[in-house]
């Protein structure tokens, strides 16, 4: 199988890095770069995860987002188990490439989150001082027991 390559940024300047028609992104020193995946759409911030260099080179020549799942040691394709896959519309890199955004169309019914939400990010502070939680949001779009 044919691996989609980026750049090593060994030897490339701060210039080239940040203004450059090149992808070399900064893997930290345990080989990961965070991702943020975003909805397309509606902008909406669905999860965040790690990807390495080779689910990122995945990713790439997929289309599927691919992650590196630090708890498993292992690669991980969003939906391979839910059905929910997120299929890759957009990849952006911040400013120093260390940062990955993904922008994807979530199959099914959109929801990402293990827990059943649409976004991984359905609780706001709802006070500072105390750090309470509050639930935003419509809820679950998806019972995680049907599921996993």
């Amino acid at each position: 199988m044919k691996r989609t390559s980026f750049k090593d940024r060994q030897g490339m300047s701060k210039k080239q890095i940040e203004f450059g028609p090149e992808l070399a992104p900064e893997f930290d020193e345990h080989g990961l770069v965070p991702c943020i995946t975003v909805d397309t759409v509606s902008g909406e911030v669905l999860m965040f995860a790690w990807m390495n260099r080779e689910s990122l080179a995945q990713t790439l020549e997929t289309g599927k987002a691919t992650y590196f799942s630090r708890s498993r040691g292992k690669l991980w394709v969003k939906g391979e188990v839910s059905g929910r896959a997120q299929r890759v519309d957009e990849i952006r890199v911040d400013c120093d490439q260390d940062v990955i955004q993904i922008r994807v169309t979530v199959d099914g019914d959109g929801g990402t989150c293990h827990n059943g939400y649409r976004s991984c990010f359905y609780r706001s502070v709802s006070d500072r001082a105390n750090g309470s939680l509050a639930f935003i949001g419509d809820g679950p779009v998806f019972d995680p027991e049907d599921v996993y």
